[in-house]
């Protein structure tokens, strides 16, 4: 037994960083698995010398080392017991590139995307394209060989892998590269582990009956993805062991070892041309998966670039993500399957030719029967839908989830259509409407079950249907593994699949490698059991928990935590586009990702026993950075909404543990602004004094926002409206109506001229500071009173339009679950609009103009608020300050400002606000020209873009409003 003493000793020693609390063995005891197991520990090594010295604890101890990079494997390969070593942090760099060879050496810890960016300008790319490849990383990629839609053209991980640079299980440095079969021998008769490895190698290997059992069990040539097992049959391409090329790479015969061999610390990789630049998508729609199979084996007569599926039950997912529902423009009717097939040329009408044909073909042979061609942007669209299907499966609601076990097997392709018809013969048996999607250009499709593994009978049925599949890819010869890996759930099966005679053949490879079991125990070889260590506790009694919020949608706030499978879209980089997840991207901290914190939530609601499941120190750790974007509840593709999550953690918890000084402060803000602004002058140069800041406890680097000399509500009383036939309400929000009453002038200028009556009536302020503090019962109050106020005013024919993004959707998002009248706060959020949304819709109509602004010239670049961007749009502000007919509008690939309302004042947050900031938006804002004018909705995003870059910037209205002829 390990104790607390002996890893105290080891995280002194290390220069990364060494975690054995609760809080981060419980993040890092999931993957993107149905696997939980609580680690040892979690380290983050620096250098090469913390990976040996965990190395030489490992065998000390005799526990076992599990590396990880992004954590979004799904068969269990990150889980385990011993220490998981996340390389993800610090091994980052490119160490070596060559551009005229075409290759580059990376460590472990690069994302895949980013590493294509770095490439891009010189023409070249790493092929293999998982849907994860927005954040995985290139060890994982080699860890499980990965695949993904282009490797029926640029083929999987193991062919691009030229070396691997690594650390055995006794702590030595070693490089696996392409070397002579001589010199394979010499390296044999080395006296130390490298050498014994060879030994065992030459050794097995020579072995004629060895050859034969290999080439007899294995799956196909044929199938270009087969990581069942380690890929010993790699060797017997050697004349060493039977074959006849005169070299040999161990370094592809690693590839897909998960590792359970070699530490890798650095990775050489082939690199491709980019693909041509004129690509058209053809996307046939189908009556049945079946026949979409039969029509693949066609298609692929077409040399395609990319051949995949989507059926119905993940186009169906799609339709209730606000993310996904945009990129369905290409469907038409309900299709039961969708094919995209991707013809690619260097120029459009050779490219218009090769679709042309394809159609032709499979018309021909009367498959299909609608066939939309995607083109340019378009085609991302179509791909980023497939991408999302794995995280979109977890956004069915209960406890049944499409589970991934079987979802990895590969066959030969002119197999594929009578394997899945025996395939669906074992679900119909199990009264199972599977999942068919993925690469069925390579004989893969990702099948998976609906089970609910929280109950034993599930679990059973979890077996028995991975039993009978594995039994049915064995008859087509198939690789039970085609991408995912063998991790825990396939590597039980690995002794069927090959024979066990080559199985006991693994064993000893292993065996050789690694003699103490340091690295990753329980994978490809003496596997865990795959029914057990599941996730969830089976048949437990659900615990049940009040929430003053309605979270009838995921069936209770523990469901919705629980939607999150791990899939890890919250580790995308800044580079990547949108916003998910802000502080992880600039902490690089696992803690601090949307899957962590459902993680914690998850296992705190489930196993807290005190009286109040919420209090717990833990849930405010990991939940203290986050920013309630609001960008997990559209991004993460299962929707798992830690925003609203977090306001009722918030309040729970302050319940049990009392409201402090300051976010009572914060929570009433509006109450203090209304006595502030009697005295705007003295009000403002009190709150800006060091002794104000410290006992507001706001950080002394910033300025505390100034009231204005008037509020926007006293100024309307005693302006005269002008009648018209076409009526807005407007809702004078606390923000504007205290702090940027200008920009509230504006806007009922603008409204005006263009031939609106604004009316207004009296109205509680939005509740936003009260619901990010977590002061849910003063929300709800507000919530009732403004639904009341305004649910006989509003309608389609008179709107409730908003000039602080954050305020006016609360009527769209917050107060749908805390308001008592669902019904009418349904029927209200309906017609609240951002006062962007409503002049966008309008120019639509027809109803404004270009005639009515100016026609000088003007270049504009918008930073869109983060609740926009989730609940709304930034292309509704591109929409109207693209009405003036010169001015040049751009929205700038920018993430969350960093701000996110109190949050960038406090002063322990002070420092992640400006490095939120520093991630994308500042640098973009310094870069535009000084004639460029800067735009942003949120009153927060304008305090952050001066603060980070001295920029002033505008609110869209205000834009307008100068612009008006």
């Amino acid at each position: 037994m390990i104790q607390k003493a002996q890893l105290q000793s080891l995280e002194k020693s290390l220069i990364g960083e060494l975690f054995f609390d609760d809080l981060h063995k419980n993040i890092y005891a999931t993957d993107a698995s149905v696997y939980r197991k609580i680690p040892l520990a979690v380290a983050y090594p620096k250098n090469k010398k913390d990976i040996q010295q965990l190395i030489e604890f490992a065998t000390k101890h005799q526990t076992t080392l599990i590396p990880r990079t992004a954590g979004t494997s799904l068969a269990g390969q990150c889980v385990g017991d011993g220490i998981v070593v996340d390389v993800s942090k610090h091994f980052t760099n490119i160490l070596a590139f060559d551009e005229q060879a075409k290759t580059i050496t990376v460590e472990p810890g690069i994302i895949r995307d980013d590493l294509n960016r770095f490439l891009k300008p010189f023409g070249l790319f790493f092929g293999p394209n998982t849907s994860t490849s927005n954040r995985c990383m290139i060890g994982g990629m080699v860890g499980n060989n990965s695949s993904g839609s282009t490797s029926i053209r640029y083929g999987v991980t193991r062919d691009k892998v030229l070396a691997i640079d690594g650390l055995l299980s006794d702590g030595s440095e070693v490089t696996f590269e392409e070397i002579s079969s001589q010199e394979f021998r010499t390296k044999s008769l080395q006296d130390n582990l490298e050498g014994n490895i060879y030994k065992s190698i030459f050794f097995e290997l020579s072995s004629k009956e060895n050859q034969d059992e290999i080439k007899k069990e294995f799956p196909k040539e044929s199938i270009h993805r087969r990581n069942t097992g380690y890929a010993v049959d790699e060797f017997l391409t050697s004349n060493l062991f039977g074959g006849t090329e005169e070299t040999i790479n161990p370094a592809k015969f690693l590839s897909g070892s998960e590792g359970t061999l070699v530490f890798s610390t650095a990775i050489t990789i082939q690199l491709d041309d980019l693909p041509p630049t004129q690509s058209i998508m053809v996307c046939p729609h189908f009556t049945s998966v079946n026949e979409s199979l039969k029509a693949t084996v066609t298609a692929m007569n077409h040399k395609l670039y990319a051949c995949e599926l989507m059926d119905k039950v993940i186009l169906d997912c799609t339709k209730n993500n606000r993310e996904q529902a945009k990129n369905r423009f290409f469907l038409q009717g309900d299709p039961e399957a969708v094919l995209m097939l991707e013809v690619s040329a260097d120029t459009i009408e050779e490219a218009e030719t090769l679709a042309d044909r394809l159609i032709e073909d499979l018309k021909l042979n009367n498959f299909g029967y609608h066939y939309p061609k995607v083109y340019g942007e378009d085609i991302a669209k179509v791909h980023y839908l497939r991408k999302a299907g794995l995280g979109l499966l977890g956004n069915i609601v209960g406890d049944m989830k499409a589970v991934a076990c079987i979802e990895d097997t590969a066959v030969a392709l002119e197999d594929l259509p009578e394997y899945i018809e025996e395939f669906t013969q074992i679900m119909d048996k199990y009264q199972q409407d599977a999942v068919y999607y993925a690469h069925a250009g390579a004989g893969e499709l990702h099948l998976r079950p609906i089970l609910n593994l929280k109950k034993q009978e599930d679990v059973v049925l979890f077996r028995k249907i991975t039993t009978e599949t594995a039994e049915l890819v064995k008859k087509y010869q198939g690789s039970f593994s085609g991408e995912h890996g063998d991790g825990i759930v396939r590597a039980e099966f690995i002794p069927l699949m090959i024979g066990d005679r080559n199985y006991q053949l693994l064993r000893r490879i292993k065996k050789a490698f690694d003699p103490h079991n340091v690295f990753n125990k329980g994978k490809i070889t003496d596997a865990f059991p795959m029914d057990q260590s599941l996730r969830y506790e089976i048949d437990r009694k659900e615990p049940e928990i009040e929430t003053i919020q309605d979270f009838s949608d995921s069936e209770g706030i523990l469901k919705l935590a629980e939607k999150c499978n791990g899939s890890g879209d919250c580790r995308k980089s800044p580079e990547a586009g949108g916003t998910l997840c802000p502080s992880y991207r600039a902490t690089r901290n696992e803690k601090e990702t949307t899957r962590a914190r459902a993680n914690t939530l998850r296992e705190v609601l489930t196993n807290n026993t005190a009286k109040n499941k919420f209090d717990s120190k833990e849930l405010k750790k990991v939940l203290d950075l986050c920013l309630s974007c609001k960008a997990c509840a559209t991004e993460c593709p299962s929707n798992v909404d830690i925003a609203s999550m977090k306001a009722e953690f918030l309040y729970q918890y302050q319940e049990t543990n009392g409201y402090s000084f300051r976010s009572k402060l914060f929570a009433n803000n509006a109450k203090y602004n209304k006595l502030g602004s009697k005295f705007p002058t003295l009000t403002n140069f009190f709150t800006n004094t060091i002794v104000a800041k410290k006992v507001m406890g706001v950080t002394t680097e910033r300025s505390v926002p100034k009231l204005a000399k008037q509020p926007l509500e006293t100024w309307l009383k005693n302006y005269q409206t002008k009648a018209s036939n076409k009526t807005v309400y407007l809702f004078n929000d606390e923000f504007t109506n205290y702090y940027d009453a200008e920009i509230g002038k504006d806007a009922v200028i603008v409204l005006e001229k263009l031939g609106y009556e604004v009316k207004t009536i009296a109205h509680e302020e939005s509740g936003r500071s009260y619901i990010s503090k977590g002061f849910l019962k003063e929300a709800k109050e507000i919530a009732n009173k403004n639904v009341a106020t305004f649910k006989t005013l509003i309608s389609d024919q008179t709107p409730l339009v908003g000039i602080e993004p954050s305020a006016i959707l609360t009527f769209r998002d917050e107060y749908l679950r805390i308001a008592n009248d669902k019904a009418a706060a349904k029927k209200l959020s309906e017609h609240c609009f951002t006062i962007e949304e409503f002049l966008a819709s309008e120019i639509e109509k027809g109803n404004i103009n270009s005639d009515m602004f100016t026609k000088a010239s003007k270049t504009l670049k918008i930073h869109g608020h983060c609740h926009q961007k989730a609940l709304s749009s930034t292309h509704a502000s591109f929409s109207i300050l693209n009405i003036p007919k010169n001015y040049k509008v751009t929205i700038m690939n920018t993430g969350c400002c960093g701000m996110a309302g109190s949050f960038g004042y406090e002063k322990e947050h002070y420092k992640v606000s400006m490095q939120v900031g520093e991630d994308t938006l500042f640098p973009k804002v310094r870069n535009c020209s000084e004639t460029t004018e800067i735009v942003a909705a949120g009153t927060s995003c304008r305090h952050q873009i001066y603060d980070g870059t001295k920029r002033i910037a505008k609110h869209p209205i205000t834009i307008l409003k100068e612009a008006l002829s």
